[in-house]
C-alpha cells in the first residue's frame, strides 16, 4: 500500500497532528523520533492506516529563529511561499523590528510582505506605509482592517490554491484576528484574540502555539505567537538583500573589510554624506552586524554555540 503524503499542522513537545485529505490527523511517532525536527508546513510521508510517520519530504523554505541562550535554531514554519510580516499603525510600528523580521524572512527564501493593521484607527496610514516601504527594496505593504471582509481581498495575491502564508509580529497586533478573517473562523473554532494595552503598547499573548489552517481562498496560513525579542544569528543573504544600498556600494570602499565606521576611503560613509544612504539605516545595519557575528557558531563548538546553518536557497 502507498504511503500517504500529510501536512504538519501541529507541533508538540512529544507529539504531532497532521492535515490529510480528510481532514486532521494524529502523527504516529517511531520510537526515539524528536519533534524537535519538524516545523509546522513540514510534508511527510506516513504508513495510511496507523499514520506511522515514516520521513519527512524535502523542504523548499525554512523560517526559523534562535532565541536567546538556545543551542540550536527553534523551527517556525515550512515550506513557505510569503511571510506576512503584521505590525499596527501605533506604537508597535518599529522599523529596526521589522528589519529583522524582514532578514529572516530573506534568509528563508521567502517572500515578505508588511501587513499594516489597525488601519482604520488612524487618520492617515500614508506615513507608516512610507516608512515600511523604504525598509527594503521592492518590499510590498498593504494596510488593512483585520476584521473587515475586506482583507481577505487585499491578501488575495498572495493566499490562492497552493500558496502557503505565514503570519509574524508582536503579540496584539491582530494576527489571530486576521487568522480567523482569511479562514472565516468563528465561534467556538476561531482563535482568541487580545488587543494591545492603551498605557505602553504591548499586546497580550492569545495564540500560545503554531498552527496550520485552510484559508476559504484554496491556501493555507500558519499562525505563529507573538514574539517580543528576535536575535539575529547565521545569517548572510537575508542582511545583505535587507541592506542592498549599503551592500553595492561597500565594493567600493578602499579596503576590503571595511566597517563602515572609521576607516579612511569608505564608500558607504561618503554615500551616507551626500544623502545617498540614510545614517540611521547604516546605525541599524551595524548593530544586526554586530550581533550576527557575535552569535555566529564557533566551529570547535567554543561557548557551546555550534549549530548547523540550515537555511534556504540562496537568491
Amino acid at each position: 500500500m502507498p504511503l500517504e503524503r500529510l501536512r504538519i499542522a501541529t507541533v508538540h513537545r512529544a507529539r504531532m497532528t497532521a492535515q490529510s485529505v480528510d481532514g486532521p490527523v494524529r502523527v504516529t511517532l517511531p520510537a526515539k523520533t524528536k519533534t524537535t525536527g519538524f516545523a509546522v508546513g513540514d510534508w511527510i510521508l506516513a504508513e495510511p492506516r496507523t499514520n506511522l510517520l515514516v520521513r519527512r519530504l524535502d523542504r523548499h523554505a525554512l523560517l526559523q529563529r534562535n532565541p536567546e541562550g538556545a543551542r540550536v535554531p527553534q523551527l517556525i514554519a515550512a515550506n513557505l511561499h510569503t511571510l506576512f510580516i503584521v505590525t499596527s499603525c501605533n506604537d508597535d510600528f518599529n522599523p529596526a523590528r521589522l528589519e529583522r523580521y524582514l532578514a529572516l524572512a530573506n534568509e528563508a527564501d521567502t517572500d515578505p510582505v508588511i501587513v499594516l493593521t489597525k488601519a482604520d484607527q488612524v487618520d492617515d496610514v500614508t506615513p507608516f506605509k512610507d516608512a515600511a516601504t523604504k525598509l527594503q527594496r521592492g518590499l510590498k505593504v498593504v494596510s488593512l482592517n483585520a476584521k473587515a471582509h475586506s482583507a481577505v481581498d487585499t491578501l488575495a495575491p498572495w493566499c490562492g490554491i497552493g500558496q502557503t502564508v505565514a503570519l509574524v509580529g508582536s503579540s496584539g497586533v491582530g494576527k489571530s484576528t486576521l487568522l480567523n478573517t482569511l479562514t472565516e473562523k468563528s465561534g467556538e473554532d476561531a482563535q482568541l484574540t487580545g488587543g494591545i494595552r492603551e498605557d505602553d503598547a504591548k499586546g497580550r499573548h492569545t495564540t500560545t502555539s503554531r498552527s496550520l489552517h485552510a484559508i476559504k481562498g484554496g491556501g493555507w496560513v500558519i499562525d505563529t505567537p507573538g514574539i517580543r525579542t528576535l536575535h539575529v544569528r547565521d545569517l548572510s543573504d537575508g542582511l545583505d538583500i535587507l541592506f542592498a544600498e549599503i551592500t553595492e556600494t561597500a565594493p567600493d570602499c578602499k579596503f576590503r573589510n571595511c566597517t563602515h565606521a572609521h576607516e579612511p576611503g569608505c564608500a558607504v560613509r561618503a554615500a551616507v554624506a551626500a544623502g545617498r544612504i540614510d545614517s540611521a539605516r547604516l546605525d541599524r545595519w551595524r548593530k544586526l552586524r554586530d550581533e550576527n557575528d557575535a552569535n555566529a557558531p564557533d566551529p570547535n563548538g567554543a561557548k557551546g554555540n555550534a549549530a548547523p546553518r540550515g537555511r534556504g536557497k540562496k537568491r
